[in-house]
């Protein structure tokens, strides 16, 4: 039983909607470090104990499954920031249809049945996505990381207000890639 989840969210993303632009260059930026921690999670020689759950916005498609969703985003526009976090056959995926990861989803009931306490919020869109998922997880008496470094917004004044919000409201540690799992 793992006492510590990774959550990757949205980070399957065709970037052909609206506000598209902004969040692929902020996603540019967070691709790098937030492949390496995933790689770190996943390292089969590592001794991390850490579950791994992506949670995906199916974009309305209720038919998408993992590979569906998988093969939409490394055909949209900008494969570079799919492919290095493309989620391995094994790993728990859940897809959702509103911000939170947790609402509409087998979240919760996957994280108390894995006896996990402490969450990592990475992925997209930190003003959306990661902050309802946070507010969430808070609720629902989770301990909060969020690795600056590994979660991309639209908005970078609205992102780092976000960041604030979970840092001072939801008890989160606002941490590095880098440092969360040591």
């Amino acid at each position: 039983m793992a006492s510590t989840a990774l959550i990757v969210t949205d980070m399957l993303n065709s970037y052909d909607h609206e506000d598209a632009e902004p969040l692929q260059d902020d996603v540019a930026r967070i691709i790098d470090p937030l492949s390496k921690l995933i790689r770190r999670v996943t390292d089969p020689t590592g001794d991390q104990d850490v579950l791994l759950v992506y949670v995906n916005d199916n974009h309305g498609d209720f038919s998408a499954n993992r590979d569906d969703m998988v093969a939409a985003a490394l055909d949209g526009k900008r494969p570079d920031l799919v492919e290095p976090v493309v989620p391995s056959p094994d790993c728990a995926f859940l897809p959702k249809v509103r911000h939170s990861a947790f609402y509409g989803t087998s979240l919760e009931y996957l994280l108390q049945r894995s006896g996990v306490e402490r969450v990592i919020l990475t992925g997209q869109v930190t003003e959306q996505c990661v902050l309802y998922t946070a507010l969430d997880a808070y609720v629902r008496h989770f301990e909060i990381q969020v690795p600056e470094d590994a979660v991309a917004g639209i908005d970078r004044e609205l992102a780092r207000a976000a960041l604030r919000m979970m840092e001072k409201n939801m008890h989160a540690d606002i941490v590095t890639a880098g440092s969360c799992l040591a």
